[in-house]
């Protein structure tokens, strides 16, 4: 068995040292979307069929014993093992026939019962023998071994008893929690509504990808990968808009979509160039930025705030920097914003296949791919050399990011470091 040191912090050394300006540390940043983005709108209830991905506004707790009565695990013949005496083998009169769904009587005197998977054990039996163990001479069945009380039972109650526990608030909804939502007779769950979310991508220099482009322009990534990232995290987009690098323009569409969202995204235009709008305009509607600027590579602009109702979330323009603040602070908000109760994906070391060489100060973020595992068992990463914000070519061979500490400058090939998996 091979040990590894614990992860101590959800930190990457951010903190480690004066990381200069007005930038602040990833945990600063997560703790005040933590702080600041909070469930707003009332919740409501739909049918637990319904209810895939919602997050739990209120504990399920089970309405009765789960399984509710003794019943088959498999198709066999219901005894009473009390009435097994002497040595076997042991014949026994088969007095019943017991379907699932079909209410059993007690069994008749010294008798067994035919019995198929989920029906109820009869009174009086205490074991279920499997059909492939018996031997059957028209009403009349032969056992050879004897069977150990409460052999193949459910009994009542094993799973969940009356009033147990079985999801709590914040929850979040898929095949296992609704599985167990419907053991317990939840047939409706109060949960969240679904966040509202609306997308505003910058820059007079994109355009609709495979579209003509002059030669001073580029196809626009970032427009169906954050419409992509915000479906997959389970939201409703009310609105994608693309915006010109106007700040009039600009105000305009944030008012529009603050109005209607509880979540406008919007990338580029954060950085503090003379054709970057998106913050001029975000105050010029009276909003609030909480933090603009954090101490990691790529996507250092990142930027947080709110504007009437709605939060609003500032990334990169650059591709991956907007694929990579989405994943550390997009998935985040949106957890916080729902009420949901989990942290996301926890982190865990693996151990780099090649040595790193860097410039310290941020803490870094690299697409890497999983690719086996070392003579210890540990699992070993592949990544790029350098960090381009700007690439995606190889996004769709990474598994997840590797956090490279901010005050590492080199690491051996074989160092361990932390892994999020997408």
């Amino acid at each position: 068995m091979t040990i590894h040191q614990a992860i101590a912090s959800p930190g990457c050394g951010c903190d480690g040292r004066d990381m200069g300006g007005s930038l602040i540390s990833l945990d600063a940043a997560l703790a005040r979307i933590a702080t600041h983005a909070v469930p707003r709108r009332e919740a409501e209830t739909v049918p637990l069929e319904q209810a895939s991905g919602r997050i739990l506004a209120r504990p399920v707790r089970s309405r009765s014993m789960a399984p509710s009565f003794d019943n088959a695990a498999m198709d066999g013949y219901a005894v009473a093992t009390r009435d097994l005496t002497g040595e076997g083998p042991w014949r026994i009169r088969v007095d019943a026939r017991l379907p699932a769904g079909q209410e059993a009587g007690p069994l008749a005197g010294a008798s067994a019962a035919r019995i198929f998977t989920g029906a109820p054990v009869p009174r009086g039996a205490d074991a279920v023998v499997m059909q492939e163990e018996v031997t059957r001479e028209g009403d009349v069945i032969r056992l050879h071994r004897r069977p150990e009380p409460g052999l193949n039972i459910r009994r009542a109650g094993s799973d969940m008893a009356i009033g147990a526990h079985v999801l709590g608030a914040g929850a979040r909804l898929g095949p296992r929690q609704i599985a167990a939502c419907a053991a317990a007779g939840a047939g409706r769950v109060r949960v969240r509504p679904r966040l509202r979310a609306a997308l505003l991508v910058t820059g007079d220099e994109v355009r609709r990808a495979g579209e003509a482009r002059g030669t001073a322009q580029i196809w626009d990534v970032n427009t169906p990968m954050m419409a992509a990232s915000l479906r997959a995290a389970g939201v409703e987009i009310i609105a994608i808009a693309r915006g010109g690098d106007n700040r009039a323009g600009l105000a305009q569409r944030m008012r529009d979509m603050a109005a209607r969202a509880d979540l406008v995204v919007t990338t580029g235009g954060i950085s503090v160039g003379e054709e970057d709008h998106v913050k001029p305009a975000l105050a010029a509607l009276g909003g609030e930025t909480l933090f603009s600027g954090v101490a990691i590579k790529p996507g250092k602009p990142v930027s947080f705030g709110r504007m009437g109702g709605a939060v609003w979330l500032g990334l990169p323009g650059n591709p991956l920097s907007a694929f990579v603040t989405w994943q550390v602070f997009g998935l985040a908000l949106i957890r916080a914003l729902s009420g949901e109760t989990s942290r996301g994906p926890a982190r865990r070391h693996v151990v780099t296949s090649a040595p790193v060489r860097r410039k310290p100060g941020r803490c870094e973020f690299r697409p890497a791919t999983l690719v086996g595992f070392d003579a210890a068992g540990r699992e070993v990463v592949q990544f790029q050399y350098a960090t381009h914000s700007g690439r995606v070519g190889s996004l769709p061979s990474a598994d997840g990011l590797i956090l490279l500490p901010a005050e590492a400058e080199a690491l051996p090939q074989g160092a361990l470091v932390e892994f999020l998996s997408f």
